[in-house]
């Protein structure tokens, strides 16, 4: 993912909405309702989910940025960027590469940083 280019969110599970059952989603998704399953990003292609304020996630969590600032109770993944707002609760793992935590935040469970992937120039075979 570039830096400092989110994928643009098209999915929604607006407020008052609650999903029983896994999601997977391209690109990005918002979640401000209620989903018991896992949410996961379909790799290939950059994403984001964003869990608003009011949001609560009951099941595995993935995606390369992950923003939270309402309730997830599992793992949470984020591959490239991981975002705790101020009303961010976590009950469960957390594993990312870059975190972002602000005050407020909680996570009742382990910080595991996953390791930095090191983009190695291309060879160029002599010819």
């Amino acid at each position: 993912m570039s830096k400092g280019k989110n994928p643009l969110i098209k999915s929604l599970v607006a407020s008052g909405t609650r999903v029983q059952g896994g999601m997977y989603f391209d690109e990005g998704l918002r979640v401000d309702g209620e989903v018991k399953g896992n949410v996961i990003a379909n790799e290939g292609k950059p994403s984001v989910l964003v869990v608003g304020d009011n949001a609560r996630v009951e099941g595995e969590v993935s995606a390369d940025h992950v923003i939270i600032n309402g309730e997830v109770v599992g793992p949470v993944t984020a591959n490239t960027m991981l975002e705790l707002q101020a009303k961010a609760k976590i009950e469960g793992d957390v594993y990312y590469r870059a975190i972002e935590l602000h005050l407020g935040a909680m996570v009742a469970g382990q910080l595991r940083p996953m390791p930095k992937v090191e983009e190695k120039p291309a060879l160029k075979l002599a010819s």
